[in-house]
């Protein structure tokens, strides 16, 4: 996928006011309108120039763009961060009348078919409805706090335009109450803590989106939580006894006799919990200790001598 410069399309720089940036527009709007122009790639360039202006137009998108920062070039191959946008506060969810169908994989890629509904102002909206717009935000917990319950103090980041034209990035702090066997993917909603009320009217509500953290040892599918556990070759032929690492505390855990990699031994319910828990399992990984000195590539020699096996015989080689 390549990296769209959304400044450069527009021929502005990244500094503009939000006023330079609807003049840009219009004067390319016209300049590529498949309807009047005579440039041959025209419907192209319109259609990037609205892809640009749906980024740049609303400052709560155009903050979050700005945030991969300005070290991309145009036609760069990029692939955006899985947390670049984690904490960064949006209104609604939809877009601001522009058809995203249209936009190119790397708009998708960082805001989605269907991320907002209207802009920063959210004017057409105040004419029509005093409650106060519900705001969307990503957030990282910890897989553990999935599995206790836990309360995070979170901050979020979210635009307002300042007195220059430009949008400035805010910050506000909240303490959040994480409900035990929250899975990735669902939200919190913090009913009152979104937009404001118009007039007399009610706020609207903030919806956190969660995902976990990348763990050091787990990694999550659904409520199903994974461990791969390194054993030694006898531990796997033989079968042992081991602890084993949990997300609650170590257990003893039975190797059976003759186990190969891959194999996966379930905790049953022993996954994220809910009224329906997800499991626990252990993929079994063999450690092979290094052949760093002599007696360790002695012992190897013997052990192909007393035990003559060919891995790769079901090969037919």
């Amino acid at each position: 996928m390549k990296y769209k410069d959304y400044y450069e399309i527009m021929g502005i720089k990244r500094d503009a006011t939000q006023d330079e940036i609807k003049r840009a527009y219009r004067k390319l709007a016209r300049k590529y309108h498949p309807d009047v122009s005579k440039e041959t790639d025209a419907e192209l360039r319109f259609k990037e120039v609205g892809e640009a202006y749906e980024v740049l137009k609303d400052p709560e998108k155009r903050v979050a763009y700005d945030q991969l920062g300005a070290n991309w070039k145009a036609g760069q191959d990029f692939q955006p961060p899985p947390d670049w946008d984690q904490g960064f506060e949006f209104h609604g969810g939809g877009f601001t009348g522009a058809d995203a169908a249209q936009f190119s994989d790397f708009f998708e890629s960082l805001y989605g078919r269907g991320a907002f509904t209207q802009g920063f102002d959210g004017r057409s909206r105040r004419e029509f409805h005093a409650h106060g717009e519900d705001t969307h935000a990503k957030v990282m917990i910890d897989l553990e706090d999935a599995y206790q319950g836990a309360t995070r103090t979170l901050t979020l980041k979210h635009t307002e335009l300042g007195a220059d034209g430009r949008p400035q990035m805010k910050e506000r702090t909240l303490n959040v109450r994480i409900p035990k066997g929250i899975c990735q993917g669902q939200h919190i909603r913090l009913a009152k803590q979104g937009g404001a009320g118009i007039g007399k009217g009610e706020p609207g509500d903030l919806y956190l989106e969660v995902e976990f953290r990348p763990h050091s040892l787990y990694h999550v599918e659904g409520r199903d939580v994974y461990l791969n556990l390194p054993v030694a070759p006898w531990e796997a032929a033989l079968g042992a006894t081991v602890k084993a690492p949990t997300p609650t505390g170590s257990v003893d855990l039975k190797i059976p006799a003759n186990s190969s990699a891959g194999r996966r031994l379930r905790f049953k319910e022993r996954g994220i919990p809910g009224k329906q828990p997800g499991d626990f399992y252990v993929v079994i990984q063999i450690a092979l200790p290094p052949a760093e000195s002599e007696a360790a590539k002695t012992a190897y020699r013997n052990f192909e001598k007393a035990l003559p096996y060919n891995p790769r015989k079901q090969l037919g080689v």
